[in-house]
């Protein structure tokens, strides 16, 4: 029985690595991916906030000085191991991508936003006009990586599994309850909390419907 377990979840994990259209799909996720970094890069530049797990995390790089990167994976690492314990239908090349892609990449782009910079800061025309592309790459960016479908993010993963065990709330009422929290807990830390904070949470969920209706074909 337990050599026939073993065998169902690496059959799982096995099934969510091979899809149709898999280079196809691993295009759109490898470019998504960059795209979703270099703009957590630019909204930590124009300082109008992030998404919420982003706050967390650059909350916490903040206070312990370890690059965004590696406080992302590192958070990212926590969240996997009750994912990997509770469900691994949800696990997939897409899984860890992002646990590796988003932070990483978005280092990169930090470094090199900071070396153009003025000492001053940009004005504020100039942080707008940042802003509104970064805003709309990320909405359409983060929908392409839910529409490739190769697996989802540990952070994403976790409200799914608790609203799937709970019968008093709603997915959506269980996910904002996790936002809120993680949220909350990159403020304490030092985090900005601002426009982009308030746009990823009521655009983000109806971008990922829109393009999710228009690309499903691609994929199959």
């Amino acid at each position: 029985m337990l050599k026939r377990g073993a065998f169902m979840k690496l059959k799982t994990i096995a099934a969510n690595f091979t899809r149709p259209r898999t280079g196809r799909r691993l295009a759109v996720l490898t470019a998504s991916l960059i795209v979703i970094g270099i703009c957590v890069a630019a909204f930590k530049t124009v300082g109008f906030g992030t998404d919420p797990c982003s706050t967390f995390t650059l909350g916490v790089s903040r206070r312990t000085g370890i690059s965004f990167g590696t406080c992302q994976l590192v958070f990212n690492l926590l969240l996997f191991i009750p994912v990997v314990c509770r469900d691994l239908s949800r696990i997939g090349i897409g899984t860890v991508a992002n646990m590796l892609g988003v932070g990483y990449a978005a280092d990169v782009c930090m470094g090199l936003m900071a070396a153009v910079t003025p000492p001053g800061g940009f004005s504020m025309a100039a942080r707008v006009l940042l802003f509104v592309p970064s805003m709309a790459a990320f909405l359409v960016a983060a929908a392409f990586y839910v529409a490739a479908d190769l697996g989802v993010a540990p952070y994403d993963a976790i409200p799914q599994l608790a609203a799937a065990r709970t019968s008093r709330l709603s997915a959506r009422s269980v996910r904002m309850l996790w936002d809120i929290s993680i949220l909350s807990a990159g403020f304490l830390l030092g985090s900005t909390v601002g426009l982009t904070t308030l746009i990823t949470g009521f655009c983000l969920g109806p971008a990922i419907a829109f393009v999710s209706s228009r690309v499903r074909g691609w994929f199959e």
